[in-house]
């Protein structure tokens, strides 16, 4: 099949990309490289990706409807797969004009673009920031999502919003999951299990938000990514609910689903796991909540397992470690 996926110089993109291409199908991706943090990790995974003769890199903006009509004529997609977001729930306080830039006007541009171009199936990036002020939990896609707590967060439900309506006016089959703190190797750098990684092979003092209270439904890559590729076969048909908890739209091929597994693990367990998997200890800064942040997130992975008959598997143990190793061997850690 043909794929154009935003966002394959990305933690996530590149996974996903690497995966389709290890299964003899041709991916466009389509990337701004922009300086979010360290480019020239980016262009690391890119350098990967290209080692396939299936894969066409193409740089842009999101922002650039220009651009992403090109990358499209050259990939020609079966599927689309938007990952390309500004991400970072602290940052969106800081800079929210990037926010409304990426994920709003970008992911308008890709709406416009499946529009124009009827793929099979249109899949597109959301987050359980989503859920925001919601205190019940485990988090089902049926539960009301009217209180997000960042720009980030209320971005990515008005993409959710703005793709059920192309759904229903354009007949775009199209599936938005939201992730869970996902992580692993070639991770980005603004999130914590590298920077606590980092920090402890630095000696410097990690911070520890929240007072270590936290827990995060972490799910690895490699898990999210074999959740992303089966959804791709499970293209949303108007009347046709898969369970009681099918988040289908009557009037639209659309649907939203969690990707996480419903384990969630305390941050102060997490940090011991990195000092075991590094054979070190850490020196905790403790410090309170930040503005933005929830203490917990727990996916329901119900309509997961209805949809793909899996859901995340990978123990934090395995997942922490295989990071770790990545890590030391990258930056060349001795």
């Amino acid at each position: 099949m043909k794929f154009l996926i935003t966002g394959t110089a990305g933690f996530i993109g590149f996974h996903l990309a690497r995966r389709l291409l290890d299964e003899s199908h041709f991916v466009t991706g389509f990337d701004g490289m922009t300086s979010y943090y360290d480019v020239r990790l980016k262009q690391a995974r890119h350098a990967i990706l290209a080692r396939s003769n299936g894969f066409r890199a193409e740089i842009g903006m999101l922002e650039d409807s220009a651009a992403l009509t090109r990358a499209a004529e050259i990939a020609e997609p079966d599927v689309i797969i938007h990952l390309a977001a500004q991400a970072g729930v602290r940052y969106s306080i800081e800079a929210p004009r990037t926010y409304a830039d990426s994920n709003l006007t970008g992911s308008f541009n890709v709406l416009e673009l499946a529009r124009a171009l009827q793929p099979q199936h249109l899949l597109m990036a959301s987050t359980s920031s989503v859920y925001g002020a919601n205190e019940e939990m485990p988090f089902r896609e049926s539960d009301k999502a009217d209180h997000p707590l960042t720009f980030y967060a209320a971005t990515k439900k008005a993409m959710e919003a703005m793709s059920h309506s192309y759904a229903h006016l354009f007949g775009i089959p199209t599936t938005c999951f939201r992730f869970f703190t996902v992580y692993g190797p070639w991770g980005r750098p603004d999130m914590a299990l590298f920077k606590f990684v980092e920090g402890i092979l630095n000696d410097r003092p990690i911070d520890i938000y929240g007072e270590g209270r936290m827990k995060r439904d972490f799910t690895y890559v490699d898990d999210l990514v074999e959740a992303i590729v089966r959804l791709i076969e499970a293209v949303p048909e108007v009347g046709k609910t898969v369970s009681t908890a099918d988040t289908l739209s009557p009037v639209a091929p659309w649907r939203v689903v969690n990707i996480g597994g419903g384990e969630p693990v305390g941050l102060m367990s997490f940090v011991e796991t990195i000092e075991q998997a590094l054979g070190r200890s850490a020196k905790r800064n403790m410090l309170p909540m930040q503005q933005g942040d929830v203490e917990a997130t727990v996916a329901d992975p119900t309509l997961l397992e209805a949809l793909t008959q899996y859901r995340p598997e990978t123990r934090v143990e395995k997942g922490v470690s295989t990071f770790v190793d990545w890590y030391l061997d990258y930056f060349s850690v001795r």
